[in-house]
């Protein structure tokens, strides 16, 4: 996707515990923790970056006590920081109430499938799944990897399947229970219509840092996400200028060494243009 620049992460590497699950009324829930999007790298300014009983001693040591807390988001692609006080009465187990696995979070943002289309009557309509707004990033606790979500709804067939679900819309994640069968009359057990890859990734908000940085200069949409730029799509398939949207294309005045106005104009005349071939 042309040149990247890493994010800096206090300490360095791309390791962290990744939250799966945030139980209700935990010190996790209170601390805003987002399950499968956050992954915890720094506890009481220790970086976190080997699987071993580091985490576990400081909370320890720490037990109703405030400590600071370093997050990665997978979703805005930025490091906050946060407030969690370790406790084990809140009501469940654990001193934060979160089910937790050590991981990188460098490509988690690949594990991601868009429902493109939910058709009537299907399992996914009944679960409530819903077209374009809706990403899969997980299965209970777990991250489904690209190969691995067909096999497991090969063998969950007749059985319910617990999905976790992003919507755009909202800004939230979900739980989806759906039963993945044949019967409900078309083909596919889960009836609805699903992309992966780089153009199916859950958009980033355009004022959140990337680690990622085409480039080209990116274009935001009406929702105020960024959109891909043309560049970054090989296709074998020549487009003539009457078959591009005009508002695919997204131009640079520092790169032409032209004024806005004279794009404007620029612009209009190519407009005219345009629609007299049509017509």
């Amino acid at each position: 996707m042309g040149g990247t620049q890493s994010l800096e992460v206090p300490g360095g590497g791309a390791e962290g515990y990744h939250v799966l699950r945030v139980h209700e009324n935990s010190p996790g829930r209170k601390a805003g923790l987002e399950p499968f999007f956050d992954f915890i790298i720094s506890v009481c300014h220790t970086r976190l970056n080997k699987d071993n009983g580091t985490l576990k001693e400081l909370l320890r040591a720490h037990e109703k006590r405030p400590v600071q807390m370093l997050v990665y988001s997978s979703k805005t692609l930025q490091v906050r920081e946060t407030t969690i006080t370790p406790s084990r009465k809140w009501g469940g187990q654990g001193l934060l109430g979160l089910t937790i696995r050590f991981g990188s979070f460098e490509r988690v943002h690949e594990n991601v499938w868009h429902v493109l289309e939910v058709y009537p009557n299907s399992p996914a309509a009944e679960a409530g799944l819903r077209a374009d707004s809706d990403y899969i990033i997980g299965a209970d606790t777990s991250v489904i990897a690209s190969e691995d979500l067909f096999s497991l709804i090969q063998s969950s067939k007749g059985q319910q399947l617990k999905l976790y679900v992003y919507n755009t819309d909202i800004d939230d994640s979900r739980e989806v229970v759906i039963t993945p069968t044949f019967e409900w009359g078309v083909e596919g057990s889960l009836g609805c219509r699903i992309g992966c890859g780089y153009l199916h990734r859950i958009p980033t908000p355009h004022n959140s840092f990337s680690s990622e940085i085409p480039d080209e200069p990116m274009c935001l949409n009406k929702n105020d996400f960024t959109e891909v730029p043309l560049s970054g799509v090989t296709s074998t398939v020549p487009v003539s200028p009457v078959d591009q949207p005009l508002t695919s294309v997204c131009v640079s005045p520092s790169q032409t060494g032209v004024s806005l106005w004279q794009m404007d104009v620029m612009c209009l005349l190519l407009y005219y243009y345009i629609t007299s071939c049509i017509t």
